[in-house]
């Protein structure tokens, strides 16, 4: 979206996500405990929409002996992740592009965070298939996006609550509701059922829900 390439919304980037996505900080914390079931003390990780740099930094905060390659199409979306790692980013690697950019691997664990919803359904389950094929067998993936059910009248109540969610924790009317008719018109929404096909068809085993938490989920799953 326009947005990531733009200086003034890339600034205020960090400023959203807490405001729009219920337990953000505690969806970090669950996602590293996630992979720290499988992953080895020293694991390789890919993080898939690395842009900003906050779940990098979660993580490399609470893992001092991973390392990370993070992948995101935006140019200004990977300064920001850069400004924000410090002195972290001497243990990430950054990569402008989509997943066909991304390392072969094999990672040990692999994430992606707050991104799936930007792809359409095949092209979602063409890059969830690529991050499986670049993870050791059994590491672990998490992926957590804006997913809810779509029948007539509950897609619309559940955007509802999205926005009022946003206000209700100190974001601007105007543009939460921005935000909302952005998510309606533009996002390849899908109901979970469809996003866990989605993870299944990639050749995932195992796909766990963890997270719920009013428009979005967060599955687990293994290669």
């Amino acid at each position: 979206m326009a947005h990531f390439s733009d200086p003034h919304s890339v600034a205020r980037y960090a400023e959203g996500p807490p405001r729009f996505v219920p337990g953000f900080t505690d969806l970090h914390r669950m996602t590293r405990l996630l992979l720290t079931e499988r992953a080895p003390d020293d694991a390789r990780v890919l993080v898939l929409g690395a842009g900003g740099g906050l779940e990098l930094k979660a993580f490399a905060e609470a893992e001092p002996h991973w390392t990370f390659d993070g992948v995101d199409p935006a140019a200004e979306m990977l300064g920001l992740a850069g400004r924000t790692l410090g002195p972290l980013a001497a243990r990430v690697r950054l990569h402008q592009g989509y997943i066909d950019d991304a390392p072969e691997g094999p990672f040990d664990a692999a994430t992606c965070l707050l991104t799936l919803h930007f792809l359409a359904p095949d092209e979602r389950r063409r890059t969830a298939a690529e991050i499986r094929r670049r993870l050791k067998p059994g590491a672990p993936f998490v992926a957590a996006h804006s997913s809810f059910p779509q029948d007539d009248g509950e897609r619309a109540l559940w955007l509802s609550r999205y926005a009022a969610f946003a206000v209700a924790s100190g974001a601007d009317p105007d543009q939460a509701r921005t935000a909302r008719a952005a998510i309606d018109t533009r996002l390849n929404l899908l109901s979970p059922a469809h996003d866990e096909a989605i993870l299944r068809d990639a050749g995932f085993s195992n796909v766990s829900l963890f997270y719920a938490a009013f428009t979005w989920r967060g599955w687990v799953a293994y290669a």
